[in-house]
């Protein structure tokens, strides 16, 4: 039995993401869960919320025990860009680019 969830304009760069995802990916939900809170980036409170929310789904909606659970599938891929602006000396434009992402996950009943 596969969970889904999806976490959509997450204001953390892909990049940033990724990082913290290729500690957790494979894990049980309760190890990866104690991991991302004690972890010091700013990717891994959203993280760790999507996967308390997916482990949830699968409590509530298909009756499968949070301790089975495994992270079998996690990814971050791009979202929109907000471009924003500074403006540097002589009338110059600086360009800042607020990146966001969509992080996917996939947990899977290990008994």
């Amino acid at each position: 039995m596969d969970v889904r969830a999806e976490l959509k304009y997450c204001p953390v760069s892909p990049q940033k993401a990724r990082l913290v995802i290729d500690v957790v990916r494979g894990k049980p939900v309760e190890k990866a869960i104690t991991d991302l809170k004690f972890m010091h980036k700013a990717a891994s409170e959203p993280i760790c919320k999507l996967i308390e929310s997916a482990a949830a789904n699968a409590e509530n909606n298909f009756g499968i025990d949070r301790s089975k659970l495994v992270i079998s599938e996690i990814s971050a891929d791009g979202a929109p860009i907000r471009k924003w602006r500074r403006f540097g000396a002589r009338g110059r434009f600086k360009p800042i680019l607020k990146r966001s992402s969509h992080i996917k996950i996939v947990l899977q009943d290990k008994a």
